[in-house]
């Protein structure tokens, strides 16, 4: 019997698991792994298939059973990680964007950053004005056609490639003229580099939101950049917090604390609410990783944080990885001949349609499209298209984060807008990207809000336009989920309420269990004949003499009183 289970305890831990990451370029790489192998060993061995020296940046993300998105960590085993059956699926991303992208040492770490940031162009997490739009627009078409040539590129090519949610034809035709006129004769490197240097100046740079609720009840947007840390809300930017007045971040449960120390020792704590305990400790863990590295001169100065208080157990992380600042002396050293870089040109991409021969999207205002899906189905296969870390939820109107449903699929509508020299209203589109050419301020997905849709995928223009006014009672829905007003809010005050109960009742329980221990000790002290060293020296001070004489006693005679007088009228009766 023992010789059985130790041969099938080795069998376990030699078994060999499949793993299939996919890649920045829609590329998989397939690999074997061992039971106990730790996540960096695998992600050493992506690093060595794409030939990448300069890797901190970069990290692999993963989906669980209850579709929440983790950061494979690389001290652990991934297999213990992987709560899901195998073989498991990742994917490769960015997961901490450069500070100054165009500073990075070598070209292949360039380029992949440059298909992150095209996805989120795409994806609608990087936020611009018009301008700034057919500007990147035009830059991705150079890096990937060349320059124009009348006899390959007929009138109207640019409609070919999607490179945001929505398009226009003004702004086909503004992409089209930019790179006709301006960018001939740039190579892809250099025009890869150009779209760096533009994308790195805007708001949005870095972004990756987390869907959450203020302690009003309303639908806000947390995201960490390399700069700070973001507060999206409504249309505009509500907090910008340098990582160096972060002073601390914790979480309980599904609420997440920012504590902020600025100028003139002003100290505030932001409140919000995650959709799910777990996105909740993702969050805190994606600020935790942030702050460290971004922050920090180095990695010896990373300690290990923990959420816990007095009346909570809480949870502790360590970032493992180097900081920017090491990270930059170290590209600083690289000293190689650089590598080859296979560029994925036009070949088919399943969630970067820029580089497909799709078709275009109507430029018809405020028309239904179901040009996105949202994908419920066991696994990870969804994973592929987006780089959000939010918990992937099907999409309710009537609850923002309403658990997941088990169907097989559930798809989402969204509307088309006209890209206009007209302010964006939230009612047009629930992609908002890009917006209007003299609009400044930054408009969220409300798709994210709703729990950020995994994926993303181009369907069959099968539908025609509906009636203006379905739209516009759509658009409410869609305003009144964002919003959700005096319902959110008293939901909210009855959460503090609960949650205040809740810290009241444990400290009662603390104190009375304290008084309890303290109760017996004096029992213990006063009526045992235990003769310890320790009950000795306490019993034989003044202090506990003057106690036992003038207050024990006189309280053990009455209470002794009082029973045999309870105990007499129960006799008498």
């Amino acid at each position: 019997m023992l010789s059985r289970w130790m041969s099938g305890s080795s069998r376990n831990l030699d078994r060999e698991y499949n793993c299939t990451v996919r890649l920045l370029d829609d590329s998989e790489y397939t690999c074997t792994i061992q039971r106990d192998a730790k996540g960096q060993y695998l992600f050493d061995l992506l690093c060595h298939h794409l030939n990448l020296l300069e890797k901190d940046y970069f990290g692999i993300r993963f989906v669980d059973p209850d579709k929440q998105r983790h950061w494979l960590e690389f001290t652990k085993s991934v297999v213990k990680q992987m709560r899901a059956q195998p073989p498991f699926t990742m994917c490769f991303r960015v997961k901490f964007y450069p500070t100054d992208p165009a500073a990075l040492k070598e070209e292949i770490t360039r380029y992949l950053v440059f298909l992150q940031i095209k996805r989120d162009l795409y994806h609608g997490r990087l936020l611009c004005k018009t301008s700034d739009a057919a500007l990147l627009a035009a830059y991705i078409l150079q890096a990937e056609i060349g320059d124009y040539d009348p006899g390959k590129h007929p009138e109207g090519y640019s409609s070919k490639f999607q490179f945001f949610p929505k398009h226009s034809e003004k702004l086909e035709r503004k992409i089209a003229e930019i790179h006709k006129s301006e960018l001939s004769g740039q190579t892809p490197a250099t025009s890869e580099l150009n779209f760096l240097r533009k994308a790195q100046t805007l708001e949005t740079y870095g972004v990756d939101p987390h869907p959450c609720k203020d302690v009003s009840g309303n639908a806000a947007f947390l995201a960490f950049t390399p700069f700070g840390f973001v507060v999206l809300q409504g249309n505009k930017r509500v907090h910008f917090i340098k990582w160096n007045e972060v002073t601390k971040m914790k979480f309980e449960g599904k609420t997440f604390y920012l504590y902020v120390s600025q100028k003139e020792e002003k100290k505030i704590v932001l409140t919000y609410f995650a959709p799910t305990p777990e996105a909740c400790k993702h969050l805190w863990k994606c600020g935790i990783e942030n702050q460290a590295f971004y922050k920090l001169e180095k990695s010896s100065q990373v300690r290990t944080v923990s959420s816990s208080n007095l009346f909570f157990k809480g949870s502790r992380f360590r970032y493992s990885g180097r900081v920017a600042k090491e990270v930059m002396e170290s590209s600083a050293k690289i000293k190689r001949e650089p590598p080859e870089i296979h560029r994925a040109g036009l070949v088919p991409s399943r969630s970067c349609p820029s580089i497909t021969h799709g078709p275009r999207l109507s430029s018809v205002p405020r028309t239904r499209r179901r040009a996105v899906h949202i994908s419920i189905m066991e696994g990870l296969e969804s994973l592929r298209d987006s780089a959000h870390s939010t918990p992937v939820r099907s999409t309710s109107h009537g609850d923002a984060f309403a658990p997941p449903g088990r169907g097989g699929r559930a798809e989402s509508s969204e509307r088309v807008a006209v890209i206009a020299d007209e302010n964006y209203s939230p009612a047009d589109s629930v992609l908002p990207t890009p917006v209007a050419e003299h609009s400044l301020e930054l408009m969220l997905l409300s798709r994210q809000a709703n729990g950020a849709p995994c994926s993303i995928e181009e369907e069959k223009e099968s539908e025609a336009g509906t009636p203006a006014a379905g739209d516009a009672e759509e658009a409410g829905g869609e305003l009144r989920a964002l919003c959700p007003g005096a319902g959110g809010l008293g939901a909210a005050q009855a959460e503090q309420v609960n949650k205040f109960v809740l810290s009241v009742l444990r400290l009662l329980l603390v104190t009375v269990g304290l008084l309890f221990v303290l109760l017996l000790l004096l029992i213990v002290l006063t009526e045992s004949d235990l003769d310890t060293a320790f009950f000795r020296d306490i019993r034989q001070t003044p202090e506990f003499e003057q106690f036992h004489y003038q207050y024990f006693c006189p309280l053990r005679r009455w209470f002794a009183c009082k029973v045999r007088a309870v105990v007499n009228l129960l006799i008498d009766t």
